[in-house]
Protein backbone atom coordinates (compact mmCIF):
# COMPACT_ATOMS: atom_id res chain seq x y z
CA UNK A 1 0.00 0.00 0.00
CA UNK A 2 1.49 3.53 -0.92
CA UNK A 3 2.64 5.53 2.13
CA UNK A 4 0.06 8.80 2.51
CA UNK A 5 3.26 11.05 2.68
CA UNK A 6 3.36 13.95 0.24
CA UNK A 7 6.26 15.11 -0.37
CA UNK A 8 7.11 18.47 -0.89
CA UNK A 9 9.80 21.40 -1.13
CA UNK A 10 12.91 22.12 -3.16
CA UNK A 11 16.60 22.81 -2.13
CA UNK A 12 19.70 23.39 -4.21
CA UNK A 13 22.58 20.05 -3.42
CA UNK A 14 25.87 19.54 -4.32
CA UNK A 15 27.34 16.25 -5.95
CA UNK A 16 30.57 15.73 -4.38
CA UNK A 17 33.61 14.35 -5.85
CA UNK A 18 32.56 10.77 -5.64
CA UNK A 19 28.95 11.21 -7.16
CA UNK A 20 27.65 11.26 -3.43
CA UNK A 21 24.83 13.17 -2.49
CA UNK A 22 23.66 14.22 1.23
CA UNK A 23 19.57 14.52 1.12
CA UNK A 24 17.56 17.01 3.80
CA UNK A 25 16.74 14.62 6.74
CA UNK A 26 13.28 15.46 6.79
CA UNK A 27 13.48 14.10 2.93
CA UNK A 28 15.55 11.11 3.90
CA UNK A 29 13.36 9.87 6.52
CA UNK A 30 10.37 9.74 4.08
CA UNK A 31 12.16 7.29 1.20
CA UNK A 32 14.34 4.67 2.90
CA UNK A 33 12.75 1.73 4.64
CA UNK A 34 13.39 -0.10 7.94
CA UNK A 35 16.98 -1.27 6.75
CA UNK A 36 18.21 2.27 4.96
CA UNK A 37 17.63 1.53 1.94
CA UNK A 38 15.98 3.35 -1.28
CA UNK A 39 14.64 2.92 -4.78
CA UNK A 40 17.02 5.26 -7.26
CA UNK A 41 14.99 5.32 -10.44
CA UNK A 42 15.12 6.78 -14.04
CA UNK A 43 12.77 9.20 -14.88
CA UNK A 44 13.70 11.22 -17.74
CA UNK A 45 17.19 12.47 -19.33
CA UNK A 46 18.39 15.06 -16.73
CA UNK A 47 15.78 13.17 -14.00
CA UNK A 48 16.54 10.74 -11.25
CA UNK A 49 13.87 9.95 -8.53
CA UNK A 50 14.19 8.22 -5.01
CA UNK A 51 11.19 6.20 -3.60
CA UNK A 52 10.56 4.33 -0.24
CA UNK A 53 11.06 0.90 -1.68
CA UNK A 54 7.71 -0.57 -0.38
CA UNK A 55 5.30 2.34 -2.66
CA UNK A 56 7.62 1.53 -5.89
CA UNK A 57 7.42 -2.40 -5.74
CA UNK A 58 3.65 -2.13 -5.20
CA UNK A 59 3.71 0.54 -8.09
CA UNK A 60 5.73 -1.98 -10.36
CA UNK A 61 4.17 -5.03 -8.86
CA UNK A 62 0.74 -4.34 -10.15
CA UNK A 63 1.58 -3.15 -13.62
CA UNK A 64 3.75 -6.41 -14.10
CA UNK A 65 1.01 -8.70 -12.84
CA UNK A 66 -1.58 -6.84 -15.86
CA UNK A 67 1.02 -7.54 -18.56
CA UNK A 68 1.62 -11.33 -17.36
CA UNK A 69 -2.59 -11.62 -17.25
CA UNK A 70 -2.59 -10.07 -20.79
CA UNK A 71 0.46 -11.99 -21.85
CA UNK A 72 -1.34 -15.25 -20.43
CA UNK A 73 -4.68 -14.50 -21.83
CA UNK A 74 -3.30 -13.96 -25.44
CA UNK A 75 -4.12 -10.17 -25.26
CA UNK A 76 -0.78 -8.96 -26.21
CA UNK A 77 0.15 -11.20 -28.91
CA UNK A 78 1.39 -8.84 -31.83
CA UNK A 79 2.93 -6.87 -29.48
CA UNK A 80 5.63 -8.77 -28.32
CA UNK A 81 8.69 -6.64 -29.24
CA UNK A 82 6.76 -3.49 -26.57
CA UNK A 83 6.96 -6.12 -24.00
CA UNK A 84 10.17 -6.95 -24.40
CA UNK A 85 11.28 -3.07 -24.96
CA UNK A 86 8.90 -2.24 -21.62
CA UNK A 87 11.34 -5.59 -19.79
CA UNK A 88 14.61 -3.88 -21.05
CA UNK A 89 13.31 -0.42 -19.62
CA UNK A 90 12.05 -1.86 -16.64
CA UNK A 91 15.34 -4.02 -15.79
CA UNK A 92 17.81 -1.15 -16.21
CA UNK A 93 15.15 1.66 -14.68
CA UNK A 94 15.75 1.14 -10.99
CA UNK A 95 17.74 -0.09 -8.50
CA UNK A 96 18.03 -0.78 -4.72
CA UNK A 97 20.51 1.84 -3.16
CA UNK A 98 21.78 2.48 0.59
CA UNK A 99 21.63 5.34 1.94
CA UNK A 100 24.79 5.97 4.20
CA UNK A 101 24.03 8.02 7.60
CA UNK A 102 20.07 7.23 6.56
CA UNK A 103 21.18 10.97 4.67
CA UNK A 104 23.59 10.17 1.25
CA UNK A 105 22.81 8.98 -1.77
CA UNK A 106 25.62 7.24 -3.86
CA UNK A 107 24.35 7.94 -7.81
CA UNK A 108 25.93 4.64 -9.45
CA UNK A 109 27.31 4.30 -13.15
CA UNK A 110 24.25 4.28 -15.48
CA UNK A 111 22.29 6.62 -13.29
CA UNK A 112 24.78 9.25 -13.47
CA UNK A 113 25.21 9.25 -17.13
CA UNK A 114 21.18 9.41 -17.17
CA UNK A 115 21.42 12.65 -14.71
CA UNK A 116 24.05 14.06 -16.89
CA UNK A 117 25.53 15.92 -13.74
CA UNK A 118 29.37 16.05 -13.13
CA UNK A 119 30.52 15.76 -9.96
CA UNK A 120 31.33 18.86 -7.56
CA UNK A 121 27.83 20.13 -9.81
CA UNK A 122 24.38 21.13 -8.38
CA UNK A 123 21.26 19.33 -8.51
CA UNK A 124 18.12 20.27 -7.51
CA UNK A 125 16.13 18.20 -4.69
CA UNK A 126 12.53 18.50 -5.86
CA UNK A 127 9.37 16.58 -3.90
CA UNK A 128 6.72 15.24 -6.42
CA UNK A 129 4.33 13.98 -4.05
CA UNK A 130 4.90 10.65 -3.88
CA UNK A 131 8.88 10.66 -4.41
CA UNK A 132 12.24 12.78 -4.60
CA UNK A 133 13.71 13.68 -8.09
CA UNK A 134 17.10 14.86 -8.50
CA UNK A 135 16.99 17.30 -11.26
CA UNK A 136 19.88 18.77 -13.45
CA UNK A 137 19.09 22.00 -13.04
CA UNK A 138 18.78 23.42 -16.38
CA UNK A 139 16.46 20.05 -16.92
CA UNK A 140 14.32 21.19 -14.19
CA UNK A 141 14.33 24.80 -15.03
CA UNK A 142 12.66 23.48 -18.53
CA UNK A 143 10.28 21.51 -16.84
CA UNK A 144 9.00 24.24 -14.81
CA UNK A 145 8.64 26.93 -17.95
CA UNK A 146 6.34 24.29 -19.56
CA UNK A 147 4.43 22.89 -16.23
CA UNK A 148 4.35 26.12 -14.12
CA UNK A 149 1.17 27.92 -16.39
CA UNK A 150 -1.08 24.80 -16.27
CA UNK A 151 -0.68 24.69 -12.21
CA UNK A 152 -3.47 26.44 -11.57
CA UNK A 153 -6.23 24.76 -13.60
CA UNK A 154 -4.20 21.09 -12.71
CA UNK A 155 -4.65 21.88 -8.81
CA UNK A 156 -8.30 22.57 -9.77
CA UNK A 157 -9.03 19.45 -11.79
CA UNK A 158 -7.38 17.51 -9.29
CA UNK A 159 -8.98 18.86 -6.19
CA UNK A 160 -11.97 19.49 -7.52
Amino acid sequence: MPSDTFLQGEQKRTIDDRFRLTLPAEMATEITDDDGNTILVKERYGCLSLWKPSDWNARVEAGVEVIRSKIKAGLLGGRMNEVQRLGRLLSTRSKVIPLANRSRVLIPEGFREFLDVPATNDVMLVGAAICIEIWKPDAWLETLKVDMPEFGDMFKELVG
